[in-house]
């Protein structure tokens, strides 16, 4: 575009891991599964789909494998899972995982309480299953959490940011996701993170993920696109949350990230109308509104008499 925005965005739908895993309610797969498929038909290039973590510790995706071997698989869209450790990952190759995904963090802290080991160990961690995955050409897609601030330790430091990415990125992950985990960002901090990251990496491999807790995530991914950043992560409706970021609210929501990418000319290839129908589906089973603007004010204009 002649204002420097990006022409075209991958927008990637993590609504059905990291928008329903902390969810309290066990959800049915069968709701799971048809929230997917629905997701599908709208456009998505990339749609998280569960994780293949502990039962234990994450009751809401004790159905992982059930939800990855039932889903209407198009052939546009890739459907990665989240893995944390080499049974995890098995599993999820038993399933027909055709993408996973890892995550680490440059903070001591939120690192033990979210994995139970320090940044140290979970980055090693990540290696050894992009090992795993390179050995059976399996795609891998990395977060990074707190990349902005962390609830424990504060601000986090660009230049360790950075680092880090270039770490995941020369162990052949093709992606690195910077996560705003505690939506505390703001657009000044956003550049400045991207500043120093786009100093060493391509902006062809990063992608921002931003949660809402201050109402900024808009402003956020604005500021990402001025950047060159041309992937974002957001969950439909604004799902989720992190159980390990006190104060932490949703995601943001795709169908506010839509609207906005539309006005701006920027093509997605996501039709909004289908998104809102999607949505629909599991608000539906969680008794609940929408957390996204775009949706109430589009639902709102709809329902009018």
């Amino acid at each position: 575009m002649s204002d420097g925005l990006p022409e075209q965005v991958k927008v990637v739908e993590v609504g059905p891991r990291d928008g329903l895993q902390n969810e309290i309610t066990t959800i049915p797969t069968k709701i799971k599964i048809k929230f997917i498929d629905l997701l599908s038909a709208c456009g998505f290039q990339s749609i998280e789909a569960t994780s293949f973590v502990s039962p234990q510790w994450v009751p809401q995706m004790a159905d992982h494998s059930n939800v990855l071997e039932n889903i209407t698989r198009f052939p546009t869209t890739r459907y990665p899972v989240l893995v944390p450790n080499e049974k995890g990952f098995h599993a999820a190759v038993a399933a027909g995982a055709d993408e996973i995904a890892v995550f680490t963090t440059a903070s001591n802290q939120f690192a033990i309480k979210n994995t139970n080991c320090t940044a140290e160990e979970s980055l090693q961690r990540c290696q050894h299953l992009i090992e795993l995955a390179n050995q059976r050409n399996i795609p891998v897609r990395a977060y990074i959490s707190c990349a902005v601030a962390c609830p424990f330790e504060g601000p986090s430091n660009p230049m360790v940011i950075t680092d880090l990415a270039k770490q995941l990125l020369a162990m052949n992950c093709y992606e690195v996701s910077l996560g705003d985990t505690i939506g505390v960002a703001t657009p000044l901090q956003i550049k400045r993170l991207l500043s120093c990251c786009l100093e060493q990496v391509d902006a062809s491999k990063l992608a921002i993920h931003c949660h809402d807790t201050f109402g900024q995530a808009i402003a956020n991914i604005y500021a990402a696109l001025e950047m060159g950043i041309s992937t974002i992560d957001s969950a439909a409706a604004g799902l989720g949350g992190c159980p390990y970021a006190p104060g932490a609210s949703g995601n943001v929501a795709t169908e506010d990230v839509i609207y906005l990418l539309n006005g701006l000319g920027i093509k997605t290839g996501i039709d909004l109308t289908k998104l809102l129908e999607a949505s629909a589906v599991i608000l539906k089973h969680l008794k609940r509104d929408s957390l996204s603007k775009a949706a109430r004010a589009l639902q709102s204009k709809t329902n009018k008499p």
